[in-house]
């Protein structure tokens, strides 16, 4: 991250232009990758099921954040409805170089208040114990850890986590 970037130099959109969607698959098969070690197993999984919510996305139910700073991605996080009281936080990731910046905090705050916006009464999100920072973050919320199994579905030995939160 340059020290001269600052979160008010990133601009937040809410529609998906031509592009976004390769952008958003592209940003999780590299940043898993070279993070954690997960395999092209992780990048189709992200790239079927993106391309399912873009595909059923319902206007006033899912809502979606997309951070660029100049062009270049910078974050993304997206709020998808699973029932008329229930919606799930997916996609949720920063761009290595924007990290520090409150980026990441910012997205997941507007998100959440779009839930509640929305009137939903739950909800809950997918992860991996090896994400510590974000578990923190979500527990800090008051997300409650609510599952955990032990998984290798993306190439590498992990514990999945479900996160959920009442609203």
């Amino acid at each position: 991250m340059s020290s001269l970037i600052s979160l008010s130099d990133i601009a937040i959109r809410h529609q998906l232009q031509p592009g976004d969607i390769g952008t958003v698959i592209a940003l999780h098969g590299r940043l898993y990758y070279d993070q954690f070690g997960f395999g092209l197993g992780f990048e189709h999984y992200v790239a079927e099921t993106f391309a399912a919510f873009v595909g059923q996305f319902k206007p006033g139910r899912d809502r979606i954040w997309m951070a660029e700073h100049q062009g270049d991605p910078a974050g993304f996080i997206s709020l998808v409805h699973r029932s008329e009281q229930q919606a799930q936080l997916r996609y949720f990731i920063i761009a290595p170089k924007y990290r520090g910046l409150g980026l990441g905090s910012l997205l997941f705050r507007t998100c959440m208040d779009s839930a509640r916006q929305y009137g939903y009464e739950s909800v809950y999100l997918w992860t991996t114990s090896l994400l510590v920072q974000a578990g923190a973050m979500y527990r800090k919320e008051g997300f409650e850890l609510v599952e955990e199994q032990c998984s290798s579905s993306f190439g590498v030995p992990m514990v999945e986590q479900k996160y959920e939160l009442k609203l």
